[in-house]
């Protein structure tokens, strides 16, 4: 199955994902500095695609950066379809790079509605959560461009119920519910009390996800790392939600956005798209070598690793 690693499609695509990251901490500076409507027009920063330093004080820096970052994706996202299309030979991650230029296709038109909208119609919502969906999409654009995809591995048996494919489906799902809830309340769509709740679901089902990795697969080193990693980020964000939103009461009467909000609401937000992003890729491992029903009773003996 190695026959079809291409080394620079892989490197592409990982490059892709980090620089997703990038435009979420543009994103996340954009909403905590107040910066948005900054720049009152769209696609063109102030009726020009190159605008001086003048004309960027403030919070128009913040906007028009998170603009070029966006853009500088879109291309990236584009280019790396492009090459999966002539160096790829399974048609269907030929398509899923096309479903993903889609998606930044209408990430783009968000983006541009937000600012014609004026924020209204929760767009900044829409806007902050699909960004969230292309980042699953690249992340998973990189695993399965990945010698580790392509390569033979161990078959593991899973006995129990449900099945691990739909406790780390479930997990994922609770995760983005949760991405939502705070892009709800970061764009003054929702109060804080329905993100404070999602938290604790959200540990829940973490928990659950790993108990379940442990006990059905604690001999995994693969699905034991996943475990010990979705552990350790969850914990990480659920102190710097704490955190952030101490920085918010203790800042509420400042004239301007204080940096110490403004870093911990950024590192916060971040962090929750990592948190995502990598219940995704559990998902995906546990697709990889965790056969379901039909197909592990179609897989060789001596694939199967109980």
């Amino acid at each position: 199955m190695t026959s079809n690693y291409n080394p620079f499609v892989h490197r592409l695509a990982n490059f892709t994902v980090w620089w997703t990251v990038l435009l979420f901490v543009a994103g996340a500076l954009v909403t905590s500095n107040d910066a948005a409507l900054s720049v009152p027009d769209w696609p063109k920063s102030f009726g020009t695609w190159f605008p001086s330093l003048r004309q960027l004080a403030g919070g128009a820096f913040f906007e028009h950066s998170h603009r070029v970052i966006a853009g500088v994706l879109g291309v990236l996202i584009l280019a790396l379809a492009v090459v999966i299309w002539v160096k790829d030979e399974r048609r269907w991650l030929r398509w899923f790079g096309a479903v993903a230029v889609a998606g930044v296709v209408v990430q783009a038109v968000l983006g541009g509605e937000v600012v014609r909208q004026l924020l209204h119609y929760w767009l900044p919502v829409m806007h902050a959560c699909s960004v969230q969906i292309i980042f699953a999409a690249v992340l998973a654009i990189a695993v399965f461009t990945s010698k580790w995809w392509m390569t033979e591995r161990p078959q593991l048996a899973d006995s129990g119920s449900p099945s691990i494919h739909t406790v780390a489906a479930f997990n994922a799902e609770m995760i983005f519910l949760q991405v939502v809830l705070g892009a709800g309340f970061r764009h003054q769509e929702l109060p804080i009390w329905p993100h404070i709740v999602g938290a604790f679901v959200v540990m829940a089902s973490v928990v659950w996800t790993a108990i379940a990795l442990r006990k059905r697969f604690g001999n995994s080193p693969e699905l034991t790392r996943a475990r010990m990693l979705l552990h350790s980020i969850f914990g990480i964000q659920f102190l710097l939600g704490f955190a952030a939103y101490w920085s918010r009461l203790a800042t509420i009467h400042a004239e301007q956005p204080m940096p110490v909000m403004v870093w911990l609401t950024v590192v916060h937000t971040v962090v929750g798209a990592l948190l995502f992003a990598f219940s995704v890729f559990v998902v995906l491992i546990c697709y990889r070598i965790v056969p379901r029903g039909r197909v592990l009773e179609a897989t060789a003996p001596h694939q199967v690793t109980v």
